[in-house]
């Protein structure tokens, strides 16, 4: 499916997850500047307790609470929360039980480890239903307080459990606010206005975690996104000379010669060189071959694919604005 082919302008809320060392922290941190482009407010949030938003925007550790942190391309602002269960254990009894005071004393008690021991699902609970409630939130004109809410959410491997635990939390309590509580946020997760995106690369591993998570998804019945293709490098060579050097086939006698003639095998072995530059160039075409067969395999998925590059440089402010823009031309927001 082509990129282009999808519309995500109906979806509120974009939830990012992939393997780990897929980059998945840097494309939801991108996805949120390519959002907010264009004058729109969005809020970037984050669950793990990693403090990755503040490393990728060079910043102190965030506070738990909303804090503008980028301005994104032709304007519009990115806001970031770093959810802190406990906190947002204290917010949820104050809301429906209106003991915060109380719920201090609690804590220190060990109260929401007590909680999350009896019914694990819980915490997760708390985290989604933060990141629900910032989706649905309005002001006092009833318009919507942000345009987008981007989450970067747990790896591949316990993404679907992670935003599908509402069900299991429900089942354990039939009546009273935990119940209404977790259908509130398993009206915004399983509703169109969210989208599940996945990060991978090119290789093997976190492609196959890509469709099967994508098959866990349809299973639960939660909406799936895209598929962003992170630290993608461009093939070196021409075509026609990557598939012969895939195969081996390397003249290293015509290369012996082109370094000698451009005089950079002086004092030296050009014959020596040569072969070990062939090799590099094999090496290269083999990757670039079995990329090519990871791609083919991504796009029997039928999801949209996004490709973003490999910043030579790093990734730093520079390059997540770099990212950001990549994503906008590829039509994804």
């Amino acid at each position: 499916m082509d990129s282009r082919d999808t519309d995500w302008d109906g979806v509120r809320l974009h939830v990012v997850t992939g393997k780990g060392g897929t980059g998945k922290t840097t494309v939801a941190a991108a996805l949120a500047l390519a959002l907010a482009s264009g004058g729109r407010k969005v809020l970037l949030v984050e669950v793990e307790g990693r403090q990755g938003i503040a490393q990728i925007f060079d910043l102190p550790p965030l506070p738990y609470e909303e804090r503008r942190i980028a301005v994104a391309p032709d304007g519009g602002d990115v806001y970031a929360l770093a959810v802190d269960p406990e906190e947002a254990m204290l917010e949820y009894l104050e809301m429906f039980y209106g003991m915060r005071r109380a719920g201090r004393a609690l804590t220190k008690m060990g109260v929401l480890d007590f909680a999350t021991t009896i019914a694990p699902g819980f915490r997760d609970v708390l985290v989604t239903g933060k990141t629900s409630e910032a989706v649905r939130r309005r002001d006092k004109n009833g318009k919507r307080v942000y345009d987008a809410v981007v989450l970067d959410a747990p790896p591949t491997g316990r993404i679907t459990r992670f935003l599908n635990v509402t069900e299991e939390v429900a089942g354990l309590a039939k009546v009273g606010p935990i119940k209404n509580h977790s259908d509130l946020v398993r009206g915004v997760v399983k509703s169109p206005e969210t989208a599940v995106h996945f990060v991978t690369l090119l290789e093997e591993m976190p492609v196959q975690e890509t469709l099967d998570g994508l098959d866990e998804l349809r299973a639960a019945g939660l909406p799936a996104g895209g598929v962003f293709i992170n630290m993608v490098r461009e093939p070196l060579l021409p075509r026609p000379v990557l598939d012969q050097a895939a195969k081996g086939r390397i003249d290293t006698a015509d290369l012996t010669a082109g370094l000698e003639a451009a005089g950079l095998a002086a004092g030296g072995d050009a014959k020596a060189l040569a072969e070990a530059l062939a090799e590099e160039v094999v090496e290269h075409a083999r990757r670039t071959e079995l990329e090519r067969d990871e791609r083919e395999t991504l796009a029997a998925a039928a999801r949209p694919r996004y490709e973003l590059p490999l910043l030579a440089d790093g990734v730093d402010l520079a390059g997540l604005y770099e990212l950001a823009e990549s994503i906008r031309t590829q039509g994804a927001v």
